[in-house]
């Protein structure tokens, strides 16, 4: 019986560290959507949670580390807590950029792309949400859904892209939106990266 509580708290780490990564993906929306005079708070509350999402993923390492019977394989734990850990770190990231590059009005591109970015994060959610339950359609449903929101940042992404080349803003603004769009299009990815590693758990587990 002992061991029980300590299983469990694998699967209530991984949906916390969900929670909060989806809170900070809709704050990177709201603050590409903010006025730059007023985003301050908005990366402020960002890097608050990243710090607890690091704190939340060092707990799961440390219990991985001292449990001697835990209820996924120990690689596909530390594959998801990693996966999970890179896409906070990146929206972290990018709230930091738009901060430290002194950025304007954000285009209308990078907003589509925070968007999709939230919806894919709120998949991730629900498919580690339904990680305890084996057998559950939850987890590929919400992975099919994270790769079909990767097809559609990667269209949007090209297509803004091309918009920022085709009538850019003065070069050192060109060179800031460029990054910003790749780290946000980067992000997309590694929210695949994490479904994938939640497809595969899934598959093995069901």
């Amino acid at each position: 019986m002992g061991l029980l509580p300590r299983d469990q708290r694998f699967f209530d780490l991984f949906t916390t560290v969900s929670e909060r990564t989806l809170e900070a993906a809709r704050a990177l929306e709201e603050l590409l959507k903010a006025n730059p005079d007023r985003r301050g708070p908005i990366v402020d509350s960002i890097k608050r949670l990243e710090h607890e999402c690091d704190t939340l993923t060092h707990e799961v390492i440390t219990r991985l580390d001292r449990s001697f019977i835990t209820p996924l394989d120990r690689e596909d734990i530390h594959a998801l807590a990693s996966g999970l850990d890179d896409v906070m770190d990146l929206i972290d990231g990018l709230s930091r950029r738009t901060q430290m590059f002194r950025v304007g009005a954000a285009p209308e591109g990078a907003i589509l792309i925070a968007n999709v970015l939230s919806r894919a994060c709120e998949q991730l959610l629900t498919g580690v949400r339904n990680l305890s339950k084996p057998g559950s359609p939850g987890v590929l449903e919400a992975c099919i859904a994270v790769k079909r929101m990767e097809e559609e940042g990667d269209s949007v992404y090209h297509e803004w892209m091309g918009k920022l080349f085709a009538a850019p803003p003065d070069p050192v603004e060109l060179i800031k939106w460029k990054e910003l769009y790749d780290t946000l299009e980067k992000t997309l990815d590694y929210c695949e990266d994490a479904a994938n590693v939640l497809e595969s758990i899934s598959i093995k587990h069901g």
